[in-house]
This record gives structure tokens, C-alpha cells and sequence, in this order.
């Protein structure tokens, strides 16, 4: 029988997604068919499939980790915030409404039916699964419709870890509180406590955890450090822990109100000073800015232009400042947007005009593919890879009419003498080719020379930190494994 383990958390970001993957990867480096699981997410970074299938990024890296392919199964519902107190809901990979928290919770039964569903078809393929919580467990208001923590607990029967985020402070009231809130049928289920993200000595935390101990009768499992991770964040929460590397290129990333997928710009922040600048807020004088992709085009198109984003953009475009423009980054840089009610608007919206481009929204289709594609565009950054090969993936409503030539096959445009660049394709900084020919640029103006830079992901250092600093035997014994030592 398929083995489960559930890790829940005493809020958001307390660090839930992390000792997921870390456990998919111990789990694997035994040899075992690991496979996580979180039956409803929150985010806009996301993931699309081999299959076509649009999932949380959080479980494909947890999927990595655990050494298999990302599945819709192992994030059967998907919420992706559009603003205005609207959700996308999509399920088993498929977008399937709009809809308000009131309409999501009237549906909840339906649901419940999806989370079973998903769970019967990953035991026909795994030994263990582990179940990743969402948010803070002890949402009391919640807990006859919580699908993530209190509904998948009480299915399951299985150990549940509880984690605490020290950095944020109140660590111990929150896991405290946090188990006696629990509902009688799952506080026995709790067995064991970590604290996550600590600086300093942990002798200093002693006293607290022995205390803890007694007032809640569970366990500590140990004290997780704080490091750098190298593993794709899962929501807009993490960008608030952004920290500038203080490399010698400036990246500047509009921090667009409904930005999703900015994961793809984290590839950079190995090799260059990444930021993130809210609209209104100054660009300074940035080597190349950057838009991401957005839940909505026209709303944060608007945003721009209300707040003079637009004109700070177009001056350093005119300066021959390189402007990169990602799926709805693509679509804002070009000469407008016609929307038929699929955004917020029946009316057609100017862009930034880099691009000769317009975007129609006449239909409620997402495209959601991984594809490979040529480079084809010219100019300085692109001619260095120009006939190589990159790989990508585009999770996108709208279809774009280009009249500039396609910088990759037939997807994008290149415009302004090769220095603005639009494109659908996520994940292209992850293109090593790609990578290093933006970064290459960027240096080669300022006359420096880039320093090397880690390839891939740190599952494995992960893996080793968790199992230094928590007590592996107590986590054995919950899965009904033998120590392998």
C-alpha cells in the first residue's frame, strides 16, 4: 500500500514547499517511487506538462526533486488570483472558470471528488506520497472547506509535520497555537514540529523547543537553518525575500501587480544585480529591463501607463536599453490589445508600440504547450545563438499578429534594431544559449567580466542540510522505514 506523509504549515511561505521536495528527495535517494502532492494551490507561477497540463510550479520542482515527472495529478486544482476577489480555477490541468471565492466554496463537494480522484490515480504508481498544505493549517474559519490542510488530513490518516517560519517571528505562539487550534480528530495526528529559516545558534532556542515540547506533547524534529536555495519560488511571497546580489549588471523587472512566472527571471540572479520595481516606482538606469507575464494584460497595461511606467521604459528604450518582453510583457510592448471581455475591457487598449504586434482576446482558450524553437531573430543579443536551439513553455489566453521578424521559429518579434524582444516562451532563462547571450550583452557594454555561475537545481544539498539538522529517525519511524544507517 501507497505510504503517505503530510507536511503542513503554520501559514504561508513558513517553508512547506521546501521540506516537500527535501522529503521527495531523501525518499528517492532510497530508492523508492516518490511523488508529491498538494490538492489545491494558490499561485501564479505555474507549470505546464509534457501533456499539455498547467499545474503549480511548487510540485513540478517537488516532482524534480523526487526524480519524476511533473503530473496534473499531483496538483489536481489550481487557483490562479486574476484580482478583484477572482480566481482562474483550474482542474486536472485545464482552466475551467472564473470564479469568486464564494462560487469556488459553493462547489467545494465537487471538488473534494477532484482531490479524491487525483489521490487514486498517483497510489496506482507510487510507493509514498508527500502532501504539501497550503497556507496556515489553523484557518478555523475554514476548516469544513479546506481542501489543502483539514479535508486531506482527515482522509489521509497520516503523520502530518508541522512547520514554523522563525524569521517572521512568533514562531513558537504560531505552532503552539497552531496545534491546539487543530480539530480534535487531527492534533493526534501531528508528530512532529520543525522550525524553519533560523540565524544563529541554535543552543540560543533550546529552552523554547524544550518547552514546546511539554505544552503541545509533540516532538521537535529539529531547526532548520536559513540558505540560499537554489529551487524556483512558489508564489509572489518570496519575491518580499528578493536580496540584490550586488553583481556589476542591473536587471530591472517590473513588478507588475498580477506578475506570474516570475521564476523565470531567477536563472539571472546568479550572474546579475536582479530587481523587482513596483510601477510609479523610478527605473533608475537600469542594462536592460524586463516585463513579465501577468494574469492580466490589460489591467496591468493600464497600471503602466496611469502610473508613468510607460514613459520611463520608452525613454531608456531611446537611451538602447535592452527591453525584454515575456508572454504578457510580449503583448504589452506591442501596438495594442484588443480585448472582447476575456480581460476586463470590450475595447481595444494601446501598448507601449516597441513591437509591431497586436493581441486579440476574443475567447476563453488557454494555450499551454512546451515547445522547442530555432533562434531565428538578428541583432546583438540574439545573432551569437542564432540557429540554435531553445526550449520553452507558454501558458497564455490572447493570439498575437506579428509583423516584425519572429525572434524564435514563429513565435515573438524582434524590434528596435535588435534590442527589444518579445516572446510567449516561459523558462527561457533557463536556455543556457539564451542566458548567456542576454548576460553576455549586458557585460560586454559596461567592459566587465562575468563571474561563473551554478548550473541546475540544489536538490541534493537540500536533501543533505534536511537530514543534518532534523531527526531522521523519528521521520523513518513515521513512514515506517528502517533507518538506513
Amino acid at each position: 500500500m501507497t505510504k503517505f506523509i503530510v507536511v503542513l504549515g503554520t501559514t504561508s511561505h513558513s517553508g512547506k514547499s521546501t521540506l516537500t521536495a527535501a522529503l521527495c528527495r531523501i525518499l528517492s535517494n532510497r530508492g523508492l517511487r516518490v511523488a508529491p502532492f498538494k490538492s489545491q494551490n494558490m499561485s501564479l507561477n505555474s507549470w505546464v506538462t509534457s501533456d499539455k497540463k498547467e499545474m503549480g510550479i511548487a510540485q513540478a520542482v517537488q516532482a524534480w526533486a523526487a526524480r519524476v515527472e511533473p503530473t496534473e495529478q499531483m496538483n489536481p486544482i489550481l487557483l490562479k488570483p486574476k484580482g478583484d476577489r477572482t480566481s482562474q480555477v483550474v482542474v486536472f490541468g485545464e482552466p475551467v472558470a472564473d470564479k469568486s471565492a464564494a462560487e469556488y466554496y459553493r462547489d467545494i463537494e465537487d471538488l473534494k471528488v477532484v482531490v479524491d480522484q487525483a489521490l487514486k490515480n498517483l497510489e496506482k504508481e507510487y510507493d509514498y506520497i508527500v502532501v504539501e498544505g497550503a497556507g496556515g493549517a489553523a484557518e478555523i474559519n475554514l476548516y469544513k472547506r479546506d481542501l489543502a490542510n483539514i479535508y486531506i488530513a482527515t482522509k489521509l490518516q497520516a503523520p502530518i509535520i508541522l512547520v514554523g517560519d522563525i524569521e517572521r517571528g512568533g514562531v513558537f505562539a504560531s505552532l503552539y497555537g497552531t496545534v491546539k487550534l487543530l480539530p480534535p480528530e487531527i492534533k493526534p495526528l501531528v508528530k512532529g514540529l520543525v522550525i524553519n529559516k533560523f540565524r544563529g545558534d541554535p543552543a540560543i532556542l533550546e529552552p523554547g523547543l524544550n518547552i514546546l515540547e511539554e505544552l503541545t506533547g509533540v516532538p521537535v524534529l529539529g531547526v532548520l537553518p536559513y540558505f540560499n536555495l537554489d529551487l524556483p519560488s512558489e508564489d509572489s511571497v518570496s519575491l518580499g525575500d528578493k536580496r540584490r546580489s550586488g553583481n556589476g549588471v542591473d536587471i530591472a523587472i517590473i513588478k507588475l501587480s498580477r506578475i506570474s512566472n516570475f521564476t523565470d527571471f531567477e536563472p539571472l540572479e546568479r550572474s546579475a544585480s536582479v530587481r523587482y520595481v513596483n510601477p510609479g516606482a523610478p527605473l533608475g538606469h537600469p542594462d536592460a529591463v524586463i516585463i513579465p507575464g501577468t494574469k492580466n494584460t490589460v489591467s496591468d497595461l493600464e497600471e503602466l501607463r496611469h502610473k508613468g511606467t510607460d514613459r520611463e521604459i520608452l525613454a531608456l528604450k531611446e537611451e538602447g536599453t535592452p527591453i525584454l518582453g515575456i508572454c504578457g510583457g510580449y503583448q504589452m510592448l506591442g501596438e495594442g490589445i484588443v480585448d472582447q471581455g476575456i480581460e476586463n475591457t470590450t475595447a481595444s487598449i494601446p501598448g507601449l508600440g516597441l513591437l509591431d504586434i497586436t493581441t486579440h482576446f476574443d475567447r476563453y482558450e488557454k494555450k499551454t504547450v512546451q515547445v522547442e524553437k530555432q533562434v531565428t531573430g538578428s541583432g546583438p543579443i540574439l545573432d551569437p545563438i542564432k540557429g540554435q536551439t531553445i526550449w520553452g513553455y507558454e501558458i497564455h489566453m490572447g493570439k498575437t499578429t506579428c509583423r516584425e521578424p519572429h525572434a524564435f521559429g514563429d513565435d515573438g518579434a524582434v524590434g528596435g534594431n535588435g534590442l527589444v524582444i518579445g516572446t510567449y516562451l516561459h523558462g527561457i532563462f533557463q536556455n543556457e544559449n539564451f542566458r548567456n547571450a542576454f548576460l553576455d550583452y549586458l557585460y560586454s557594454r559596461k567592459n566587465l567580466d562575468r563571474r561563473s555561475e551554478s548550473n541546475g537545481y540544489g536538490y541534493d544539498e537540500l536533501a543533505q542540510v534536511t537530514e543534518k539538522y532534523l531527526d531522521m529517525n523519528k521521520i523513518w519511524k513515521m513512514v515506517d522505514l528502517k533507518s538506513p544507517q
